[in-house]
């Protein structure tokens, strides 16, 4: 399988995507075309959708979030020296993040697959718990073991993706409409996505706000 490389600056600095020509290029090579957007579905995810698929076109048929039982555990109020003991109530509690993201992907109106990247430590009751609480929010995990064993331990994967995208349609949509003031289109994100009570835009920032709309790129994503 090819691996295009090209552009893919990280999120928290830029737009986390690869280009769009390297996803176009893609699109001519192969039937599915698989394409990362860095860090959270609260930070990559949500730039790749609201920027890169808005601008280029590109409308994703599916989304797959990559969760570790060690990560969801740290969530869950673990220290790294003790992740290697089971502790099924940290994975219970760390949930809660893993089902954010989901839920934030599900506002895109593409199905979702949890990827669950097994390690050598997990244990058979917390990939149990794992995989019944996704199902209980109503979202299919899959254990891939690619750490392990390579491409062939994400086989099950690319199977489960290829039966959602042809189960579950995909209808996507942006969070926002190009028409949105500025002003709204950050409440949006910050009070969609990350969970926020409100935002205060006040001072030089809301001037800048003003002085980029009257200069006419108030229709731009942000």
């Amino acid at each position: 399988n090819p691996a295009l490389i090209h552009g893919g600056p990280f999120a928290n600095i830029a737009h986390g995507c690869n280009s769009v020509i390297a996803t176009r290029t893609a699109l001519k090579l192969g039937d599915y075309v698989v394409t990362e957007a860095g860090f959270g579905a609260d930070l990559g995810a949500e730039k790749f959708f609201d920027i890169k698929c808005r601008i280029s076109g590109l409308r994703p048929a599916c989304a797959v979030v990559v969760a570790t039982v060690r990560a969801i555990k740290m969530h869950g109020g673990v220290a790294k020296d003790a992740l290697k003991s089971e502790n099924l109530e940290a994975v219970r509690a760390g949930f809660a993040n893993l089902r954010r993201h989901t839920g934030n992907l599900a506002k895109f109106g593409v199905p979702v697959v949890v990827s669950v990247n097994r390690f050598g430590g997990d244990t058979k009751a917390e990939l149990d718990l794992l995989t019944g609480l996704c199902a209980d929010a109503g979202v299919e995990a899959v254990i891939a073991e690619h750490w392990a064993h390579g491409g062939i331990g994400a086989a099950n994967l690319g199977e489960a993706v290829l039966a959602t995208i042809e189960r579950k349609p995909a209808a996507f949509r942006t969070l926002y409409p190009d028409a949105m003031p500025l002003r709204e289109k950050i409440r949006t994100i910050a009070c969609d996505i990350y969970g926020a009570a409100d935002i205060a835009i006040d001072g030089r920032a809301a001037e800048r706000l003003s002085e980029f709309e009257r200069a006419g790129f108030g229709n731009l994503p942000v």
